[in-house]
C-alpha cells in the first residue's frame, strides 16, 4: 500500500492534470465554435453546375467524369495529424480500405497519423490498393490551397491513369458530441433523379462557344475543389469535437480515479491516526503502572 505522502502526491498530480484537461476542453469548444462560424455551404454553386448540365443533356455526352472507362477507383481518407481524438482516424483508414476491398485501386491519405496507419495495415495487400499517396494533414488557413493540390493531384490521376471512380471517405460531425464516417462519391459525377426526369432544352436554342465535354469537365473541375474545402472544414469540425469528447472521457476516468485515491488517502490517513492513539495510549499504561 502507497505511503500518505505519495497517496497526497498523487492526488495533487491529478489534480493538475484535471485543470489541464479543463483548459483543452475549453480550446477545442473554441476552436470549434471559431471553425463552425467559418463553415460555407457550396449549394448554390452545385445548383449553377447542376444548371449547365441540364441545359447540355450529360446523358448524350461522352465525357470519363460521366462514363466511366474502367472500374478502378481513388479512394481519399481524410484524416488528423492531431491527437486525442480516440479511433476516428483508425475508423476512416478502416473504412477506406474497406471500399478499396470491394473494387481495387489507389489509396490517398491526408494526414501523416492517418499514413502510419495505413501502411501498418498493410495496404499493397490482394484486393487493396496499390501503395498509398500521402499529402499533409489539414491546416485551418491553407484549406483552399490544400483544396487545389488535391483536386489538381486528383484529376491529373483520374485521366492519366484512366480511374473510373472517386471516392471522399471522411469524419463529418453530427453534432458536438456524436461523428460519423461518411463516404461521398465524387466521380462518375451523377445528376439528382428528379433532374434527370425533366426534359432538357433543345440544343438549338442554345448557343454553345465550346465543346459540351469540355463545359463539363470545367464545371466538375471547379465543383470538387470547392466540395473538398467543404469537406476539409467538415473534418477539423469533428476533430475539435471529437478531441472534447475524448476530453470528457478522460476527466470522468480521472474523477473515478481521484474519489478512489481519496478514499485510499482517508483510510491510510485513519489507520494512522488510530495506530498512533493506540501507541499513546498503551505508552501511557506503561508509564502509570
Amino acid at each position: 500500500m502507497k505511503t500518505l505522502s505519495a497517496l497526497k502526491q498523487d492526488l495533487e498530480f491529478n489534480g493538475g492534470l484535471a485543470a489541464l484537461i479543463g483548459v483543452l476542453k475549453n480550446i477545442a469548444v473554441a476552436q470549434y465554435h471559431s471553425m463552425e462560424s467559418r463553415a460555407k455551404s457550396f449549394e448554390k454553386l452545385k445548383d449553377a453546375i447542376y444548371s449547365f448540365l441540364e441545359i447540355l443533356d450529360p446523358r448524350q455526352v461522352a465525357h470519363p467524369f460521366l462514363n466511366p472507362q474502367n472500374e478502378v477507383q481513388m479512394v481519399v481518407a481524410i484524416t488528423s495529424d492531431s491527437g486525442l481524438l480516440g479511433g476516428l482516424n483508425r475508423e476512416v483508414v478502416d473504412t477506406a480500405l474497406a471500399e478499396l476491398g470491394k473494387i481495387p485501386g489507389r489509396l490517398v491519405v491526408i494526414g501523416e497519423r492517418g499514413k502510419m496507419y495505413a501502411r501498418e495495415t498493410g495496404t499493397s495487400s490482394p484486393g487493396g490498393a496499390s501503395g498509398c499517396v500521402t499529402f499533409a494533414g489539414i491546416k485551418e488557413e491553407e484549406i483552399p490551397a490544400l483544396a487545389m493540390q488535391l483536386r489538381n493531384y486528383i484529376l491529373g490521376k483520374f485521366m492519366e491513369e484512366s480511374i473510373g471512380h472517386l471516392k471522399v471517405v471522411y469524419p463529418r460531425p453530427i453534432s458536438f458530441t456524436v461523428q460519423r464516417v461518411e463516404t461521398v462519391t465524387f466521380l462518375p459525377f451523377r445528376l439528382e433523379a428528379r433532374q434527370l426526369e425533366e426534359p432538357p432544352p433543345l440544343l438549338s436554342e442554345v448557343i454553345l462557344e465550346s465543346r459540351p465535354a469540355d463545359v463539363i469537365e470545367y464545371c466538375v473541375y471547379l465543383w470538387i475543389e470547392q466540395k473538398l474545402a467543404e469537406i476539409f472544414v467538415f473534418s477539423k469540425l469533428a476533430e475539435y469535437a471529437a478531441r472534447f469528447s475524448h476530453l470528457e472521457r478522460s476527466a470522468q476516468r480521472l474523477k473515478e480515479m481521484d474519489q478512489k485515491l481519496k478514499m485510499q488517502y482517508f483510510r491510510v490517513r485513519h489507520e494512522i491516526i488510530d495506530r498512533n492513539m493506540r501507541e499513546l495510549f498503551a505508552a501511557r499504561q506503561i508509564y502509570a503502572s
